[in-house]
């Protein structure tokens, strides 16, 4: 269990407040051993506390640089910023372990914001609300070009579920809705099975150059097939 920085007294689990002093607690980063607080505001603006956000450089596998609030602890990620933090941070997990998922939700700590949509600290455009991934309980802030925002406490949460295989889970139910996508528009004609067992007929991609062309276009498809074998002799 976590003690409060201010007074020591124990954390309850995923809390950011501590009930006897009422100082509230960084708990997102408290898994990473060292990193450094660049002083000077960026130009990128916190969603919830409207105040210019500090950039942290969490010195992961070198230089590895967010922005975070320090009124409330948010964090905001580049594209891809996020996906790689866990993947740096949590390692050899090999099966999905569905009771321990269960337990990590049951301890989610509940949002100090309700449902509400907020501003990219970027662009300063509303975001859209995503779910993460299966059954991480955590809806993320996401903008399209700009990255994600996690409220205080979410990235703690993202730990435990991927430590408890919930990235192996979402892969899983990601392959699962591919073969059965693919068994739908194979049903419906959309794909042809080739000899070989892959699905081939939407798209073709001649000897390898990466040009791809679609069967169901006959005219242009001969056309450039003509001209390819000419040229390939």
């Amino acid at each position: 269990m976590a003690n409060c920085t201010n007074c020591s007294a124990p954390l309850p689990p995923c809390s950011l407040v501590c009930e006897y002093c009422g100082s509230r607690n960084d708990i997102d980063l408290r898994g990473i051993n060292y990193y450094t607080t660049n002083w000077t505001e960026s130009t990128r603006i916190c969603p919830r506390c409207v105040v210019g956000l500090k950039t942290i450089d969490l010195k992961i596998n070198g230089r590895f640089l967010i922005e975070r609030c320090e009124r409330c602890f948010g964090l905001f990620f580049d594209p891809g910023e996020l996906e790689a933090l866990l993947e740096a941070m949590v390692t050899n997990v090999f099966e999905v372990n569905r009771g321990e998922l269960d337990a990590v939700n049951a301890t989610m700590r509940n949002s100090d914001y309700g449902i509400t949509y907020i501003k990219c600290p970027v662009c300063a455009k509303l975001m859209n609300r995503v779910n993460f991934g299966a059954r991480s309980g955590v809806v993320v802030d996401r903008c399209r070009d700009h990255g994600v925002w996690l409220d205080g406490g979410e990235l703690r949460h993202l730990f435990e579920w991927m430590k408890a295989g919930g990235k192996l889970l979402d892969q899983q139910q990601r392959d699962t809705l591919a073969k059965e996508d693919a068994r739908e528009r194979e049903r419906r004609g959309d794909i042809v099975p080739s000899a070989t067992g892959r699905h081939q007929g939407e798209y073709t991609d001649f000897a390898g150059y990466g040009s791809t062309l679609r069967r169901d276009d006959p005219g242009l498809f001969d056309i450039v097939a003509d001209a390819l074998r000419f040229f390939l002799k």
